[in-house]
């Protein structure tokens, strides 16, 4: 017959207990894991002041002067291209004829390709609701026409069939329209590429095609080619990728050909588009590019505000450093002992 088992010690269990959960012993949590702690004598806190000097303030200038040589067409035309002080009463109304012709000069030689943008004031696109009102399923798959749910009030018609592309971002699609003419010679503007690639081949598909799109009785903006499938239709690709502030511009085509100083754009402008509802401003934007993209000279300021900054803290470090040198790791600064120095017995 096998013994009894004596009862467990009730101090030994608290023992026990105390023990299981004390935490194990890591490198981590005692914050002793290998790390660099660079000793920052005043010569290296000097040669990094200036190396980033030497290297920024030259970017920044060659920055500046690339963003000199872009040469830059602005010609707002909302105000001046409707002929009645009613300005919503003529942009909504259909029978209208809205079209609208604007000469500009070229004040300099522009090089091709000759970038041609439309620019839109005080419309905010970063909405919220705004920016929710799509559905990215619809978009890149044929068999979810019916994935409206983030799209009212612009998901489905009257008659209850699904609208694609849904949501009020695809129904308020720029619709104004640009002839240009050099020297009363028309040009061609190409249209091709000028959605982003990753756009046209991972957010709309090659078989979806638009459906019902536009056909209530509120019409936003342009209407689509039932024929030609999303991922083609690059004006409503460009146009679905949302600005963050409530200005921008957005790529309408390029001219593949050079324009000569002083030669004369005569541009034919069908102005559709309504943002005379919400105060809103239109602009045709004319502009050459560089190697940092298009006119903008606040990353060469940017760049020369840093640099200057860093040499002249480090034309201080070497002034401070000649005149007022300090040992490294003198223990009498060290504020126990500056302030035994300063009240002696």
């Amino acid at each position: 017959m096998g013994s009894k088992a004596s009862p467990m010690d009730p101090f030994e269990m608290q023992d026990n207990s105390k023990k299981s959960n004390k935490p194990k012993y890591s490198k981590f949590t005692q914050q002793e894991l290998p790390a660099c702690k660079p000793l920052l004598t005043p010569a290296i806190v000097i040669s990094a002041f200036l190396l980033v000097g030497i290297v920024f303030v030259p970017v920044g200038l060659a920055s500046l002067a690339a963003s000199h040589e872009i040469v830059e067409l602005i010609d707002r035309y909302d105000t001046t291209c409707v002929p009645m002080p009613d300005k919503v009463g003529y942009i909504q109304d259909s029978k209208t004829d809205k079209s609208c012709t604007r000469t500009l000069t070229v004040p300099k030689h522009m090089k091709s390709p000759i970038q041609i943008y439309y620019q839109i004031g005080d419309f905010y696109q970063n909405h919220r609701r705004y920016v929710k009102s799509r559905s990215d399923k619809q978009l890149r798959y044929k068999n979810a026409a019916h994935l409206t749910k983030d799209c009212e009030p612009e998901g489905y018609t009257a008659d209850g069939a699904p609208i694609v592309p849904c949501g009020l971002i695809a129904w308020s699609l720029f619709n104004d329209t640009y002839t240009i003419s050099v020297n009363k010679k028309e040009i061609e503007v190409n249209k091709k590429d000028i959605a982003w690639q990753s756009d046209k081949n991972k957010k709309f598909g090659s078989d979806v095609y638009p459906r019902n799109f536009q056909n209530g009785n509120l019409i936003g903006g342009a209407k689509l080619n039932e024929s030609i499938p999303l991922s083609e239709q690059e004006d409503l690709i460009v146009w679905m990728r949302t600005a963050a502030l409530p200005t921008f511009r957005k790529l309408y085509g390029r001219i593949e050909t050079d324009i000569m100083a002083n030669d004369q754009l005569t541009v034919v402008i069908q102005n559709n588009y309504n943002t005379y509802s919400f105060g809103g401003s239109k602009a045709l934007v004319l502009s050459t590019t560089s190697w940092i993209g298009g006119k903008n000279s606040f990353i060469g300021v940017a760049y020369l505000i840093v640099g200057g900054l860093c040499l002249f803290l480090a034309l201080v470090f070497v002034v401070l450093y000649m005149f007022k040198p300090r040992t490294l790791g003198d223990p009498s600064f060290l504020s126990w002992n500056r302030d035994t120095l300063d009240c002696p017995n």
